[in-house]
């Protein structure tokens, strides 16, 4: 199977890479979803609380702090590394996320290849404004004082720069994984349940306008026998061994 990755790597001209949260549990970030994630022990902060109430704001950044040895010391595993390195090559023109860690971008995929679907828990932003926080300066705040903090330009709400349960998907992002997914001739899809809809119809889009899809995961998805192939493996190890370094 590996020897039929590495050919269609090869032979790809446009290729589209999508992850999702298994190329981030190799780098011991824990899947949300799974048993024994984090929403299995807390239910999510609907948008809509976090908005309506303080006390909604202030757990959410609780939790976001409480998180923070484990998302702010991860770093790139063998996987984001290949995927890095193809698309130094040319052969990968996007990579499209489900996650918020920023991974890739720490890897050395430029951010301008990087469509992130659910947005990015290391920095924050004004919901209204939109203007940019980092999180050292929040965090600061936060144990000063035990508020949820407030935008210094218009007194909104600041929150994590990530998609929360019930708040809407970023358009120009959809937009962006729409486009290069379309242009795709390879789809390879890694680490991802392909169950959270409207992110998981991009490898069906790809496939249907002629892409070959490659799904790398090491469960079983409900979207394996529209795959050309199927690797139910890690996916560090697999990359890493069809993945040939530029000099």
């Amino acid at each position: 199977m590996s020897a039929k990755l590495k050919r269609l790597i090869a032979d790809a001209r446009a290729a589209v890479v999508f992850t999702g949260a298994g190329i981030s549990t190799e780098s011991n970030i824990p899947d949300f979803r799974s048993p024994g994630g984090l929403w299995s022990k807390y239910r999510p902060i609907e948008f809509g609380d976090f908005v309506a109430s303080a006390e909604a704001r202030r757990e959410a950044w609780r939790r976001r702090f409480a998180m923070s040895e484990v998302l702010d010391h991860a770093r790139p595993n063998r996987g984001h590394d290949a995927i890095a390195e193809l698309v130094r090559q040319g052969k990968v023109t996007t990579v499209i996320t489900q996650n918020i860690d920023g991974l890739h971008q720490r890897s050395g995929v430029p951010e301008d290849r990087v469509v992130e679907l659910h947005g990015n828990t290391m920095y924050a932003t004004c919901l209204d404004c939109r203007q940019r926080y980092e999180l050292d300066e929040i965090r600061k705040r936060f144990e000063r004082d035990g508020e949820p903090p407030i935008c210094d330009h218009c007194n909104g709400h600041i929150k994590v720069a990530t998609v929360s349960f019930g708040q809407a998907m970023p358009l120009v992002e959809m937009q962006r994984a729409e486009a290069a997914t379309l242009a795709a001739d390879l789809f390879i899809a890694l680490g991802s349940s392909l169950v959270v809809y409207p992110a998981a119809a991009f490898p069906l889009i790809a496939k249907r306008h002629g892409a070959k899809l490659v799904i790398v995961n090491r469960e079983r998805t409900e979207l394996d026998a529209e795959a050309d192939l199927v690797i139910h493996a890690e996916i560090g190890a697999t990359l890493a061994g069809v993945v040939e370094r530029s000099n």
